[in-house]
This record gives structure tokens, sequence and C-alpha cells, in this order.
């Protein structure tokens, strides 16, 4: 099992940009392979709304599941479904191009059983960068990071409220949220005049590329 990174052990150069990425719905499509997972524990996914344990039901009844269902469901995906999640399209070779100017870390929510499950599945897909394993808002550890280049430097991810607290914690950060999936993608909570919005990563990669300065 590969061992855990802490954030003073990021490779992080401290004159290069720098590109901070979150991992479900930006590099991975996760609502897609929870729901294959989910389905084969007898649940159903009914995405009308943007959120995770409230979009799941058991078959034929009008109520979703209770956290306590949703969250055991979540926290076993990360032992034995993990690996069944497709990569978003473009996103491996737009970050490959990225890499030759920019130094990226993975920051990705998750539990810590998922260490690796979740590096073997970036591997394999072409996303082979130092990764850090996260619990809630992201901003103060994206300000840490970025203290230490005097670089440029970006932040990706799919959840409006990450996206707001790097806002807070390190307003020099520039900020995109791309949501992968095309079902969830219309209840996203947004907020492009703050945070750069985008489909796919056709139009993504180019606007992190004028960031770094490509």
């Amino acid at each position: 099992m590969p061992a855990p990174l802490s954030l003073p052990d990021l490779p992080i150069h401290p004159t290069a940009p720098l590109l901070i990425v979150d991992v479900d719905e930006v590099l991975a499509r996760f609502m897609g392979g929870f729901e294959r997972f989910i389905g084969r524990q007898g649940y159903e996914m009914r995405i009308d709304r943007f959120a995770l344990f409230q979009n799941l039901y058991r078959p034929g009844e009008a109520e979703c599941l209770d956290f306590q269902t949703g969250k055991a469901l979540f926290d076993q995906f990360f032992y034995d479904g993990a690996d069944d999640l497709d990569p978003v399209e473009g996103a491996a070779d737009a970050l490959a191009a990225l890499s030759r100017q920019a130094g990226v870390i993975i920051l990705t929510n998750a539990p810590a059983h998922a260490l690796e499950s979740r590096t073997g599945w970036l591997a394999r897909h072409g996303f082979d960068y130092p990764m850090l394993l996260h619990s809630g808002l992201k901003g103060p550890t994206i300000a840490e990071m970025a203290g230490r280049t005097r670089g440029p430097a970006a932040f990706i991810d799919d959840l409006l409220p990450n996206l707001e607290s790097s806002a807070e914690s390190a307003p020099a950060v520039s900020r995109f949220q791309i949501i992968a999936d095309e079902r969830l993608r219309p209840y996203a909570p947004t907020a492009p005049d703050r945070h750069g919005l985008h489909e796919d990563w056709t139009t993504l990669g180019p606007a992190l590329a004028r960031v770094i300065g490509r």
C-alpha cells in the first residue's frame, strides 16, 4: 500500500506555476461509477438535485436513502468499487501538456482507506501526480500550497463551497469549476463571475494554459 503524503511532503517548486486539481467530476466520472456500484448492491440513482446521498433510492420507493445508509455505501465504494470510474474526456492529455511547465498536485476529499484505490486509479489513467487525501473545505490547504511558490497557481474543483473557500483563503489563486456529469451539471451551484465555469477540458485546458503563461 502506498504511503500517504502529508502537506509538507508535497513536491512544490518554489518558482514554477502550480495546478491544484480535484478528482471526482474533474478527472473521474464519479457519479457514473458510483451508480454502477450501488446498482450491484440493489439500489438506484435518480439525479434530480446536486447531491449524492439524496439521489440514492431503493427501487420503487419515493424517499431517498437515509444518510447513514448512503454514507456506508460511499465508504464501501472505496474498498470495492473505486476502480470502476471512467476518466473525464481530455483531462489526462490536457494535464500532461500543462505539467511540462507547471507542477500538478491532486487534492481529493476521500476517506483515508481510499489511498490505495485512488492512487492506483490515477496512475492507470494518466494522472500519476502527487496526491493529498483531504477532508473538509480546501481553502486553507490551497493557501498553504500556493504560498510555497512564487509562480501563478490555479485550483480546479466541481464544488462551489471549495471554490469559495479558496477565494477566501487564497484569493490570488485562479479558480475554475467543472462538473463532468451532464445529468448533474444543471443542478450545480455555480458563480461564473467569481470562478471560471467550464463544461469540459476542451475549454478548461486552454484557460489553465493562459493562467500559467503558456
